[in-house]
C-alpha cells in the first residue's frame, strides 16, 4: 500500500461494553443491537446468543426467482419428491387475468432448474367479512398427505382474527377442511379469551413426507394476533393422524423442573417458547422513513426447518428492514438468535430482504450448510424467490497461521460483517465479497435513515487467525456523512465475545472527520500477538445521516 502522507496515532481502546449515548437533539439513540450482536444479541428475555455457529451470512438479495406472481410461498417437500407451495395475493403460475388472495401450486426440480404450475386456487374459508382475505402460513407433508394452514388477514395487515388447516390427499388437487369455524380465533366474539390466539400457524418441516420426524407428532409453531411485529413464538404439537383435530392439539407450557417440555391443552396456558424483545429503527431521521406502523418487532411469519445434517433446527424470521435467524437443539428450544442480515429501510430501492421467510427442506445441501431462503418483496421479489444461506458450526481450534502476505479476507470461509449495508454488496451472488476483492472506485455504507451511534465493518471466519495489521480503505464521503467522528477502533472476536484490541497505532492519523476523505487508506498496526475468529473497525458514524463507508477491507499477518 502507498499512502499521501504518514505518521502515527494510538487508537482509542474505551470499555468493551460501549454506551450508546442520547442524540444530539435529545432524543434516545435507536435501539440497534450493541457491537456484539452478530452473535450475543440484546435480542431476548428468555434467550441468549448463539454458539452453534461460526459464520453464517445470505446472499443479499433473492439471486433466483422462478416466473411466478405472488408472495409467502410457504413450502413442504412431498413423497413424490416434488414441492408444494402456496401463494398469497398473486397470479402464481396462471395467466389469469386478476390475482386469486390463495393458490395451491407444485413446484418441480431444483435450482437453478425449477419449474411450477398452479393446481387449486379455491381452498380455505374466510370467516371474518369482507374488510379480511385469506392468507397462506404453513404447509405440511406427512403420511403421503398435505396440510394448508391458512388466516383470515385484514386488508390493512394489521390483525388475524382466525386460523385453520387444509388437507389434501391427492397432491394438491382437491381439499377438505371445517367450513363452518376456524380452529383458531373467534372472529364472531372478538372480546373471547381465545380471540386472535395462535392465529398464524406455521410447521416444522421435517424433510421429505416428514421422513426425520422425531417422534408421532406434528409440531407448528404460532404467533398471536397479527403475522408480523411480535415479541413471542409459541409452539404447539399434535398427533400425526390428528392435525384437524382441534382437541388433539397441546400447547408448549414451558419447562419442568427435570428440563423436559410441559404441554397442556388450554391454549391460555401456552407460554412463549421463544422471546425477542428488539425494536429495530426506532428513531428515524425523518418520520416518513417509518416502515412499520408500530415499530420494527423482529418475530413475524416465518419458517422453522430441521436441518438434519447438523441436527439443529433453524427459524427464519424478519422485521421491516431485517431478515433473523434462530437455532436450537430441540423443537422447543432453547432458541438462540444467530444473524441478523439488515437490508436498511423498506422504503427504498435497495432494500432486498422482507417477509415471508422460509427455508425448503429440500434445498438444504447435502452437508447442512448451504440452503436456500425463500422471501419476497413487492416491487422485486414478489415471486418465488431464493436466496442462498451459508453456514458453519463452530469448531474450537487454535490459529496456525504462519506469517504471510496474503490477505486473510479472501481466505475460504470468510464472512463479510456490518450493521446493515446500503446496496448489498457484502454478500452477492454466491456470497462473493467486495470489501475483500476491492471495489476500485466504487463504495459500499450503511445509511439507512436509522440515527444509529455505533457501525462496524469487519469479517468472521470459521476458524481462528493470527493477524496484526488491517488496511482500512474509505469509500465515498459527502457532506451527509461517510467518516467516523469518534472512538473508532479495532476489535477481534474470541470465544463468541468482541474485544478491544489495545496499543493500536493508524497510519495515517485517522482524522475522525470528513477530513478522513473518500478512498484514502488507513493502516492499522496491532500488536503481534493478536488473534481471533473474527476482527472489525468499529466506531461512531459522522455526519448528519449517521453512516459511515468503506470500498475495501484487508487483514494480514505479516509478522
Amino acid at each position: 500500500m502507498h499512502f499521501r502522507r504518514r505518521c502515527l496515532v494510538k487508537l482509542l481502546a474505551p470499555a468493551f461494553l460501549f454506551s450508546l449515548v442520547a442524540c444530539a437533539n435529545g432524543k434516545q439513540p435507536s435501539a440497534v443491537s450493541p457491537p456484539d450482536s452478530l452473535v450475543r444479541p440484546q435480542s431476548s428475555a428468555s434467550n441468549s446468543g448463539s454458539t452453534f455457529f461460526a459464520t453464517a451470512a445470505e446472499e443479499s438479495f433473492s439471486t433466483y426467482q422462478l416466473e411466478s406472481d405472488g408472495d409467502l410461498w410457504p413450502s413442504c417437500w412431498a413423497d413424490d419428491d416434488n414441492l408444494y407451495t402456496a401463494n398469497g395475493d398473486g397470479k402464481a403460475f396462471t395467466h389469469a387475468a386478476s390475482r386469486y388472495d390463495m393458490a395451491v401450486s407444485v413446484i418441480r426440480g431444483m435450482p437453478p432448474s425449477l419449474t411450477g404450475s398452479t393446481i387449486a386456487t379455491d381452498v380455505g374459508s374466510n370467516w371474518s367479512g369482507t374488510h379480511y382475505n385469506r392468507k397462506p402460513t404453513g404447509m405440511l407433508c406427512i403420511d403421503g398427505a398435505i396440510y394448508l394452514a391458512f388466516q383470515n388477514l385484514s386488508l390493512n395487515f394489521m390483525d388475524v382474527p382466525a386460523a385453520s388447516i387444509a388437507k389434501s390427499i391427492d397432491h394438491g388437487k382437491t381439499w377438505n377442511w371445517d367450513k363452518t369455524a376456524p380452529m383458531f380465533g373467534t372472529p364472531a366474539q372478538p372480546d373471547s379469551l381465545l380471540a386472535y390466539k395462535f392465529t398464524t400457524i406455521f410447521f416444522l418441516d421435517y424433510g421429505k413426507n416428514s421422513s426425520k420426524a422425531v417422534d408421532g407428532y406434528v409440531y407448528a409453531y404460532g404467533l398471536d394476533h397479527n403475522w408480523r411485529s411480535q415479541q413471542a413464538l409459541y409452539l404447539a404439537r399434535v398427533p400425526a393422524h390428528s392435525v384437524q383435530t382441534r382437541s388433539a392439539w397441546e400447547f408448549y407450557a414451558g419447562m419442568d423442573a427435570a428440563g423436559n417440555p410441559g404441554w397442556s391443552r388450554d391454549i391460555l396456558h401456552k407460554a412463549a417458547v421463544l422471546a425477542d424483545d428488539r425494536q429495530l429503527y426506532t428513531v428515524m431521521l425523518d418520520a416518513k422513513s417509518r416502515a412499520c406502523e408500530d415499530g420494527h418487532r423482529v418475530i413475524a411469519q416465518g419458517g422453522v426447518v430441521y436441518d438434519a445434517p447438523l441436527k439443529r433446527y433453524l427459524f427464519a424470521s424478519w422485521s421491516c428492514a431485517t431478515h433473523e435467524y434462530y437455532e436450537a437443539p430441540n423443537p422447543w428450544g432453547p432458541w438462540h438468535h444467530f444473524l441478523s442480515t439488515d437490508f436498511g429501510v423498506l422504503k427504498t430501492a435497495t432494500n432486498y430482504g422482507q417477509y415471508g421467510t422460509s427455508i425448503p427442506s429440500k434445498f438444504i445441501s447435502t452437508d447442512g450448510r448451504t440452503m436456500y431462503l425463500q422471501s419476497n418483496v413487492w416491487d422485486r421479489a414478489y415471486a418465488f424467490a431464493l436466496r442462498k444461506v451459508f453456514l458453519d458450526p463452530y469448531l474450537p481450534g487454535i490459529p496456525s497461521n504462519d506469517s504471510s502476505e496474503a490477505n486473510l479476507a479472501v481466505t475460504p470461509g470468510t464472512r463479510a460483517i456490518s450493521k446493515s449495508t446500503h446496496y448489498g454488496l457484502l454478500c452477492g451472488k454466491d456470497c462473493s465479497d467486495k470489501l475483500a476483492t476491492g471495489m476500485g472506485s466504487g463504495s459500499e455504507d450503511d445509511f439507512d435513515k436509522d440515527t444509529k451511534t455505533i457501525d462496524w465493518w469487519g469479517y468472521t471466519w470459521p476458524q481462528p487467525y493470527k493477524f496484526n495489521r488491517v488496511v482500512y480503505t474509505t469509500g465515498d464521503i459527502v457532506s451527509a456523512g461517510g467518516w467516523y467522528a469518534e472512538k473508532l477502533r479495532v476489535q477481534v472476536r474470541q470465544h463468541f465475545q468482541w474485544k478491544d484490541v489495545n496499543e493500536v497505532t493508524s497510519t495515517p492519523a485517522y482524522p475522525m472527520s470528513r477530513g478522513a476523505g473518500s478512498h484514502v487508506s488507513y493502516t492499522f498496526q496491532l500488536p503481534d500477538n493478536t488473534w481471533g475468529d473474527g476482527i472489525r473497525i468499529i466506531g461512531t458514524p459522522g455526519g448528519q445521516s449517521h453512516f459511515t463507508s468503506i470500498s475495501q477491507l484487508a487483514i494480514y499477518s505479516n509478522q
